[in-house]
């Protein structure tokens, strides 16, 4: 149980800090310097673009002023 909350911990870091990384900076590689196209990393960056535009929503949308 510790090891999953752990792992849990460390993902919630990682997408908080990494994400706008990875969603920039994917297709820049792909189309501006022809890196290889990877499935898991296409997955990576849709959950990337899901957690942005989870945050815009919040940030903008649901915070009433």
């Amino acid at each position: 149980m510790k090891l999953l909350r752990e792992l849990y911990g460390a993902g919630i870091l990682f997408f908080y800090y990494i994400k706008y990384f990875v969603l920039l900076g994917y297709p820049i590689l792909v189309y501006g310097l022809e890196y290889y196209r990877s499935t898991i990393i296409d997955l990576l960056w849709i959950y990337c673009l899901a957690l942005a535009i989870k945050d815009f929503i919040y940030r903008f949308i649901l915070e009433a002023p």
